[in-house]
């Protein structure tokens, strides 16, 4: 099992919160270079700590756990769901017709 997303989503949504490290790792009371570990891959936090993170960025764990849990791609089809739903009807039209030639495309492998 790769644990390497879960890094990676703690990054992104640190990421768009505009924080530094230091700033996430201060309010998750822990240092920031166990933070760059997290991000990287190199560490997978304890549960107490995992949830500190979560909570301090204001994330859902399905958002921190997409790549890890076999769910996770339901999360991310809600949130795309969600974007393209507050698009104009034209734009929504451009995307689902490249969504079916995607698919067609993925149906004749």
């Amino acid at each position: 099992m790769d644990m390497s997303s879960i890094g990676k989503n703690i990054r992104k949504k640190r990421l768009a919160k505009s924080w530094k490290q230091e700033v996430l790792a201060s309010k998750a009371e822990v240092t920031s270079s166990y933070i760059g570990m997290i991000e990287r891959g190199e560490k997978v936090p304890k549960l107490e700590t995992l949830v500190r993170i979560i909570n301090v960025l204001g994330a859902t764990a399905d958002e921190i756990l997409e790549g890890v849990i076999n769910r996770g791609y339901e999360v991310r089809m809600s949130e795309y769901m969600e974007k393209v739903g507050r698009l104009p009807k034209e734009e929504q039209r451009r995307i689902f017709d490249v969504l079916d030639v995607m698919l067609e495309h993925k149906g004749s492998n």
